[in-house]
């Protein structure tokens, strides 16, 4: 008998009823429905009725990618992202932090990963445990219940004071139940916006100098200020020419860089999701699919030579596995039909038969 797959409706429903019951003492149990989301859309089975192992320590280089920019300064203070006095996983991102910036400027996640291997595997260490001693075993459980409902994963194994023994004894993996991979990647563009709206809410809440007067506290979470991708403008521009990637037209020298795949859906700040785009394109764009034609040119292979020596160049990966298991997840998971952003106030209905060799 098949499994009988998640209906994604539901699925949301219940992941927004558990979240909005009670009230949450950290930003954890966001941050890890974030980081599933995002897994769920990277590795998307191919049959939608499908389990989906989803390896802690993965979850936690996630948790820690959200985090990441999240731990600077804002307006000189740092945000509180809990109720408790130690916070474990914004201790683990500072450290690893301090240990990648000694004597350079700031980095990436990615390139943190790299200057500083120990420091990277610590954090992924303590991160991993906290997880699963905090967000996943409680991520199920209403306010008062005795017990949890899984209906994403077992938990049963998870408890407040669970060893790295027993993790690795489950191949410090959580799996999901059949369907529920396909159901978050599909609802991904809606829970995400929803799961900011609350964590914006949570951190004015424990952030008393956060009132309202204090602007744009979600562009500093979420990072929708894009000051940090000005590095690449010239780059581009000296290698792909001062043109709008979409459009042709010729760039002023403060023009916009665009996101091929939204960040509204994967927050992927590698150079293979990076275009240089001028302000009527981005703006029209926004946080619309884009056609497949788009992300086909974005990931052509001879692009994709010139992209690693940027990288090189700049110290900045180009993330292009990740993009390629992305668009992978996205595109398989649309309906037939669906209308997809082509270029400035033009669309194209969404073919699955026409994915190219990515998909």
């Amino acid at each position: 008998m098949e499994p009988e797959v998640a209906d994604p409706l539901l699925l949301g429903q219940r992941v927004v009823a558990i979240l909005e019951s009670g009230l949450r003492t950290a930003t954890y149990k966001l941050a890890t429905l974030m980081a599933l989301i995002e897994h769920c859309v990277e590795n998307l089975p191919p049959e939608p009725a499908a389990a989906l192992p989803v390896p802690i320590p993965e979850l936690a280089h996630r948790v820690l990618g959200i985090y990441w920019q999240q731990i600077r300064p804002f307006d000189g203070h740092e945000l509180r992202q809990s109720t408790q006095p130690r916070a474990r996983i914004l201790l683990a991102a500072n450290m690893l932090r301090d240990a990648a910036t000694v004597g350079r400027p700031p980095a990436s996640l990615e390139v943190a990963r790299m200057r500083a291997p120990q420091a990277y595997r610590r954090a992924i260490e303590d991160v991993t445990l906290c997880l699963a001693q905090q967000p996943l075993h409680r991520l199920q459980r209403l306010p008062g219940a005795v017990a949890s409902d899984p209906f994403l994963y077992d938990d049963s194994f998870l408890h407040d004071h669970v060893s790295r023994s027993t993790l690795r004894a489950h191949d410090d993996c959580i799996v999901l139940e059949p369907g529920v991979a396909a159901g978050l990647a599909r609802l991904a563009g809606l829970l995400k916006p929803t799961l900011e709206i609350m964590w914006v809410d949570d951190v004015r809440r424990m952030n008393k100098f956060l009132d309202a007067e204090v602007p744009d506290v979600a562009g500093h979470l979420f990072g929708r200020e894009r000051t940090a991708l000005s590095a690449v403008r010239q780059p581009f521009k000296d290698v792909f020419g001062p043109h709008c990637f979409y459009c042709g037209t010729h760039l002023p020298s403060d023009n916009p860089i665009d996101h091929v795949l939204p960040w509204s859906i994967v927050g992927i700040d590698g150079l293979s999701n990076l275009v240089l785009a001028c302000v009527r394109c981005n703006g029209d764009k926004g946080g619309a699919l884009p056609a497949i034609s788009l992300v086909d040119r974005a990931l052509a292979d001879d692009r994709a030579a010139v992209l690693d020596d940027i990288a090189t160049a700049l110290e900045w990966p180009t993330q292009r596995d990740r993009v390629v298991a992305a668009a992978r997840g996205i595109y398989r998971g649309q309906p037939a039909g669906l209308p997809t952003w082509s270029g400035y106030r033009q669309s194209e209905r969404f073919d699955v038969a026409f994915l190219p060799r990515w998909g």
